[in-house]
């Protein structure tokens, strides 16, 4: 857990990455149709999954499911850090310090803010680790060795502190001038925060962890640049990552907004992958531009951001008339019932985890239809979804899928993927484990 755990939109760096090693060799399956007609999707996407050996689909199993333990770990430390830092008192003693270090009542939520995020940033600090360094390594899926990866912790850590603190003073002066609709204008508040860190962190924050430079093969190059200009993506240039740096996994994106678009795949995409397997990739992520995903996960996060003021809004006042003068917190203008607003919010966004993750799963799906029906993969498609199989589940149960899944699983994906292949439209396979469709 990061110093997200305050919700105040500290600024972090998500990166989805699709898939984390080479997916195994896939062998002709044509003898799994023999004797049959026509070809059959739902036995076409049982052969693909049964290439995977049984050893690698256990490890990818424990892996994905450890991180339904960890979605819980997190919540509950979260809640924890919240609910320490409220009762003990150190809340109120941190607003009173602020309230010591300027007599400016706009200014006091950026003195606050430093040691809160601080405080945050070292209770999580031994889960942080453990997630995000030894699991990872454990599995085999870093590559950065312990110092390299500190260092963009602390680099974390200071986007997280100046974000936090801009927040927080736009938040409280809101709070304290609408004390009884601030749940209204907290939340426009805060989805202009959302809206911005959309633009910003691309452009701004991505760069302090990674390199972008042009992509030198031109045959990958102009293959990407030509789905681009099919599909009216306004770009002239496909970008480099050095990923590898941080792990093995391959991923993507086309980020912009109003009009504007970046293309960029990471250097593991370049080296694991062949061009259909690229070409189906980077038709994915430009789906999510095309289909304008990111207004639409703005419009979705907003929503369920109104929720949580209205939720938050609605226990807020009770529990500070109950228990506010022991916790030395007067109202929802007191920055010393930032922990308890916290915490309501931890607890609203864990409850909705699953409608959260469906909004998610939704424009992922959407993006596979059009990631395939651009570049015309079929087995291209299924060998992506075997590689990001490495890490993530690949034939869960439905009720597990629905959940607990932000993307589609590897299983749903291969269907997908030989539900068009069945229809016999015109693709760029070679021929699959299945061979050439006619």
């Amino acid at each position: 857990m990061r110093v997200v755990a305050s919700f105040f939109f500290a600024l972090q760096i998500v990166i989805a990455p699709i898939a984390a090693s080479a997916a195994p060799a896939v062998p002709s399956l044509t003898t799994a149709l023999a004797g049959t007609k026509s070809f059959d999707p739902a036995t076409a996407t049982r052969a693909w999954l049964d290439t995977v050996p049984a050893e690698a689909r256990a490890r990818s199993d424990a892996y994905f499911e450890g991180g339904y333990w960890l979605l819980l770990w997190n919540f509950l430390l979260s809640a924890a850090i919240a609910i320490f830092i409220l009762v003990s008192g150190l809340s109120a003693r941190l607003r009173d310090l602020a309230e010591r270090a300027t007599r400016f009542r706009v200014l006091q939520p950026a003195f606050y803010a430093v040691p809160y995020v601080l405080i945050v940033a070292a209770l999580s600090f031994p889960l942080t680790v453990y997630a995000e360094y030894f699991r990872e390594h454990a599995y085999g899926l870093a590559t950065q060795s312990f110092g390299p990866w500190f260092r963009e912790q602390l680099i974390n850590l200071v986007v997280a502190l100046i974000a936090t603190t801009i927040a927080l003073v736009v938040l409280y002066a809101v709070f304290r001038r609408a004390q009884r609709t601030w749940w209204i204008w907290g939340t426009m508040a805060g989805a202009i925060f959302l809206l911005i860190a959309t633009m910003v962190a691309p452009v701004f924050v991505a760069p302090l962890f990674n390199t972008y430079k042009p992509l030198e093969d031109p045959k990958i190059s102009e293959s990407i640049l030509a789905m681009a200009r099919a599909n009216e993506i306004p770009v002239q240039q496909v970008y480099e990552v050095d990923a590898s740096r941080q792990s093995n996994r391959v991923s993507a994106n086309v980020s912009g907004i109003f009009g504007t678009a970046r293309i960029a795949l990471n250097d593991n995409l370049l080296r694991q992958c062949s061009l259909p397997e690229i070409r189906v990739v980077m038709a994915h992520e430009m789906g999510h531009y095309v289909l304008n995903h990111s207004f639409k996960l703005f419009l979705y996060s907003s929503i369920l951001l109104l929720g949580a003021f209205v939720f938050s809004s609605l226990l807020f006042e009770g529990l500070v008339r109950r228990w506010g003068g022991r916790w030395r917190v007067k109202g929802i203008a007191d920055l010393a019932g930032l922990p308890l607003l916290t915490l309501l919010f931890t607890i609203y966004y864990f409850l909705l985890t699953p409608i959260s993750n469906t909004a998610t799963r939704v424009t992922e799906r959407e993006a596979d239809a059009f990631g395939i029906n651009t570049a015309r993969e079929a087995d291209g498609f299924a060998k992506i979804a075997l590689k990001l199989g490495s890490y993530r589940k690949l034939d869960p149960g439905p009720l597990e899928e629905m959940i607990l899944f932000d993307h589609p699983s590897g299983r749903a994906r291969i269907r997908m993927a030989m539900d068009w292949k069945a229809a016999n439209l015109p693709a760029g396979d070679g021929g699959g484990p299945l061979g050439p469709n006619r």
